[in-house]
Parts: C-alpha cells; structure tokens; sequence
C-alpha cells in the first residue's frame, strides 16, 4: 500500500462546508512515482480537490522534478480559498517554489530554505549542449518569476542568489521576503506591542546592593555553563552526513530531451 505525504483535516459534521484543511507536502517532487513516497502532480491534484475552503500546507521537501513543482505551484495560486504555507523542516530547491505560492508563508524557526540554479542532464555535440544551456536559462527565468512576484527582489539580485546556492534560516527568509513571518512567534509580537516601562533610577545607597546580584548573576553563569557546553556536544561527522544525504539529491536530473518538449508543453 501506498504511503499518504499529505491529508486534510475535516469536521465529523459533513453538512459543514467549507472547513479548513491541512495538506502535509513531505519528500521528494516527481512527475511520476517510482517508490510511492514521492510527491506527484497529480496526487497532489486529488487530495487538493477533495474539499473546499481555506487550506494550510506543511512543506517538508528537499525538492525535485522543476515542471512537477511548476504544476503544484499553479494549482496553489489557483486555489478559490486562502492558500497558507508553512514550512517545518526544508523548503529546498524546486519545493521552495511551491512554498511561493502561499498567501502567506510561515517558517519554522528551525527550518531552513534554499534556492539555486536549475541543472539537467545533456548528450551529443556542441549543438546539443548549446541548446541545453539556452534551456536552463529559459527555466530559470520561470523560476525567478516566481520568486520576484513574492518576495520584490530584483532579478538580479535573486539571480545571484540561485548562482551562488543560498541558504536561508527562518530570519533570513523573512528579511528577504521568502516568508512572511516566523512560525510559534506570537508572544513576542505581543510583548513588542507593549510599551516598555521607563527605566527606573536607583535610589542612593543602592551600590552595593547592584554589585551584589551582578555577582550573584556571574556566580549563576558560571553554574550553567557545564550545561550550555553539553548541549552542543554532538557528533559533527554524523551531523553533515544526515544533513547531506537529505540535500544531494535536491534536484531531478531530466534529460535534455524530455527537458525540451516538457518545456514546450508549457509555452503551447
């Protein structure tokens, strides 16, 4: 039996339209599927239709199939109700398309994005590899459209970014527009409404009472710091070994050729 990546969440009362659903968009992108765990088009198309109303997606991708995202992309902008994203784990590569497509975009604070250039896979003579390239080019202006019309970047700047393979943290994507808010931030949104109160002045005499709870303060620090230190003793081998197998295979290599005529799919 095949693996479900995404469901939705409806009332037990059926006769209520339009409840909010939550979709789960989590592995690999792909035009088709060989394993079952990849994330299609067309399953996605089913679970989107299966309902009405206003729709959250966790995004938990490291990306894929360039004109598979392309596809999930437009069906999200097409959407009748309120489309939010958020992102929990990576929004990488192609799955960081998708996640443009929201209304509004959270991130977790832990999550991470990356963008960069599109790649494929090329055969024959320097005619071949010279159409390949104007290709690329070509996908990666569709790419870039969708990252301006969100974020207002420059083109320029965000080509730039996909040149170099730029990753992003929950802050960053905020300050650059990738996402419009940082997930579970709410309480310090409200303690930043709240008007700070005016410094009070210390009363005469106090001197020495400050210097005291600053010592206390230093005492206290030096107490915690075994623990701070053992929180971050962790393997780094292990760490990148993870983090790496999660990311090498961020893009599906498409052949030139089915590049071409997927590409003329499109413009037709």
């Amino acid at each position: 039996m095949k693996r479900k990546f995404w469901n939705w969440i409806k009332n037990e009362d059926e006769s209520v339209p339009d409840m909010e659903r939550t979709l789960f968009l989590n592995g690999m992108i792909s035009d088709e599927t060989w394993y079952g765990d990849e994330v299609t088009p067309q399953l996605f198309k089913d679970e989107l239709n299966a309902g009405s109303g206003n729709i959250t997606v966790w995004i938990n991708s490291p990306g894929g199939d360039v004109f598979a995202a392309a596809q999930i992309y437009n069906m999200l902008r097409d959407y009748k109700g309120s489309v939010t994203v958020k992102i929990d784990g990576i929004a990488a590569s192609a799955a960081s398309v998708i996640a443009m497509a929201g209304n509004t975009v959270c991130v977790s604070p832990v999550a991470m994005m990356m963008i960069h250039n599109p790649a494929t896979m090329a055969m024959g003579e320097a005619k071949d590899m010279q159409k390949a390239i104007v290709m690329l080019n070509e996908v990666k202006e569709s790419i870039l459209n969708a990252y301006e019309s969100k974020t207002g970047l420059t083109r320029a700047r965000l080509s730039h970014m996909m040149d170099d393979e730029t990753w992003f943290n929950a802050k960053k994507a905020v300050e650059l527009g990738f996402a419009d808010k940082i997930l579970f931030d709410s309480d310090e949104d409200e303690k930043k409404k709240e008007p700070e109160e005016p410094e009070k002045k210390p009363d005469e005499g106090s001197e020495g009472e400050e210097e005291e709870k600053k010592d206390d303060g230093e005492k206290e620090k030096k107490k915690k710091l075994p623990f701070q230190q053992d929180s971050m003793m962790f393997s780094t081998k292990a760490m990148n070994e993870s983090f790496l197998s999660k990311v090498s295979h961020t893009d599906a290599m498409i052949p030139v050729n089915q590049l071409e005529k997927r590409l003329s799919l499109l413009t037709h």
